[in-house]
């Protein structure tokens, strides 16, 4: 069974980069430069704390009865004021084997967890960890493949004809490497790129 190949390099917080790579069954590929993003420098303030050395003799008495003159109408639903946020969205490298998720082009690198019985783009297949000296994304991109391929297409076997289109590869880019990141996620995916199949339910 053919499958194509979606890599993706992911942002890994501070000084690393990232990039896009789709390839399909032509061979043609798509690359997005890298970006980086650098961490501000320069020592935090050490917080100083005292205690006293006498302790009150005395502890204040609280009121037992609150204040009437509160107002009526403070709002019952405060989390509407509070930004809502997508707990549900995590680095690639900390999704393990059986996840769902979404991907976002805008957002490289982050996968939006979904239940597997709901509409998604992908499936973990297995988490797998690099090892050696990698010092160009040519190097880990080639090692990460390696490490998904067998397990890739063998799950991909498995499946129906035409639950999925192709396979989606994630790994750091020699920045986030050398921070110490060496997770790579193998994943099947419902199809290639940004297409607009999804997955219903969760892989055989």
């Amino acid at each position: 069974m053919l499958l194509l190949v979606l890599a993706v390099i992911v942002t890994l917080g501070a000084g690393s980069a990232v990039a896009l790579v789709a390839t399909s069954g032509d061979g043609s590929s798509d690359k997005k430069s890298p970006s980086e993003s650098d961490s501000p420098t320069g020592k935090l303030p050490t917080p100083s704390l005292s205690i006293p050395s006498e302790l009150p003799s005395e502890l204040p008495s609280l009121p037992t009865e609150l204040p009437s003159g509160l107002p009526s109408d403070v709002p019952t639903d405060l989390e509407s004021f509070l930004p809502s946020l997508a707990s549900d969205e995590v680095p690639y490298y900390m999704l393990r084997t059986g996840d769902c998720f979404n991907i976002d082009d805008t957002k490289p690198g982050q996968a939006a967890k979904r239940s597997c019985r709901a509409a998604h783009d992908a499936e973990v297949v297995k988490v797998a960890e690099l090892e050696g000296t990698y010092t160009t994304d040519a190097a880990l991109k080639k090692a990460a493949s390696a490490l998904c391929a067998k397990p890739l297409d063998t799950k991909a076997a498995r499946q129906p004809a035409g639950t999925v289109r192709g396979t989606l590869v994630q790994y750091p880019d020699p920045t986030g490497f050398k921070l110490g990141i060496d997770k790579v996620a193998c994943s099947l995916a419902a199809d290639v790129g940004a297409g607009k199949r999804k997955l219903t339910k969760p892989l055989t």
